[in-house]
């Protein structure tokens, strides 16, 4: 139906055709279609994260050994903040938690790679079966590289002076209405609507210019099957940018039906969400350069290596 009413619109009303036709009708179809997945989506798991409390899970982590910890922090990861930036003081609230500095990367690496608006929108934009995998080789490359840094024993390079907490957390229940969950869901998928949608415009116009004036030969050429540094040279690619999934998942979507392959399209938006400029900036004021090259050069190789299989695979 709002493929129908987009085309009568830049067809029939505006009197539109050719490139400009194609770039306009891609523009407002595909901003609709990603603001109702979102608004959707994230309303939905802000409604089941009323549930949760990070403080019970700070204190739910605090007890558990160490890959233990890493699975569910990276599990923790899929239902908080939708990027690293906004992630890094739970991170912080880890450390004063004592919680094992390998299972506070699994958040980190966790959060901005599975969190629900990029769920939502593969789900959108690519269905099930590629969500599935995507979540699967996200949570891998988090608890694994959660406990790998936490083998390395890599305390020492945490500059900030974090005071510890005395004693151990404790639970804390959370009582609301349905009512009252229903407004604080409401609120919180507003609030993250207003901060995201300006990133769904540029991406869209980014990919909707994409979509129609640049050819699909070109992209096949450099990111196609045949182009074995495709996806290293994506992720590289993706490291100086910042954005979330929602402003870069537009980009993949146009890519991938111009001929780049998926895993090459998927390995440069997780480079985008979670091995960001502005994210190595602020853990500067928190860890050693030693800590954040592991961190980049460990999440790096596992994006690269999700890339290829991906690529195999479908």
């Amino acid at each position: 139906m709002w493929k129908e009413s987009v085309d009568y619109f830049t067809v029939d009303i505006l009197g539109l055709s050719g490139q400009v036709n194609d770039v306009l009708n891609f523009f407002i179809y595909d901003t609709i279609k990603i603001w109702f997945l979102l608004i959707s989506i994230i309303f939905v798991v802000s409604y089941l994260r009323t549930h949760f409390n990070t403080e019970y899970v700070r204190s739910y982590l605090q007890g558990k050994s160490e890959f233990t910890g890493n699975v569910l922090a990276a599990l923790f990861g899929i239902i908080t903040p939708f990027c690293t930036c906004s992630a890094i003081p739970l991170f912080l609230g880890f450390i004063q938690a004592r919680i094992p500095v390998g299972v506070t990367f699994s958040f980190l690496i966790s959060s901005p790679l599975n969190n629900e608006i990029a769920i939502a929108l593969l789900f959108g934009l690519f269905g099930w079966k590629v969500t599935a995998i995507y979540i699967g080789f996200g949570l891998l490359v988090a608890i694994f590289g959660g406990f790998i840094i936490g083998k390395m024993k890599m305390q020492k390079y945490i500059l900030m002076d974090i005071k510890p907490m005395d004693g151990e957390l404790e639970e804390v229940k959370i009582s609301l209405t349905f009512k009252d969950r229903v407004k604080e869901a409401w609120e919180y998928s507003f609030d993250i609507f207003k901060s995201i949608y300006l990133y769904v415009l540029i991406g869209v116009g980014v990919g909707a210019f994409i979509h129609g004036y640049v050819p699909a030969d070109f992209i096949v050429k450099y990111a196609g099957e045949d182009s074995l540094f495709a996806v290293p040279i994506a992720v590289l690619m993706g490291i100086p940018m910042y954005s979330n999934a929602a402003g870069v998942m537009p980009l993949v979507e146009v890519l991938t039906s111009k001929g780049m392959l998926l895993g090459t399209a998927l390995a440069f938006m997780m480079a985008v969400t979670a091995l960001s400029l502005p994210e190595a900036m602020i853990l500067k004021k928190i860890l050693h350069i030693k800590l954040i090259a592991l961190f980049f050069g460990i999440v790096g190789l596992g994006i690269i290596g999700i890339g290829y299989i991906f690529n195999l695979i479908l």
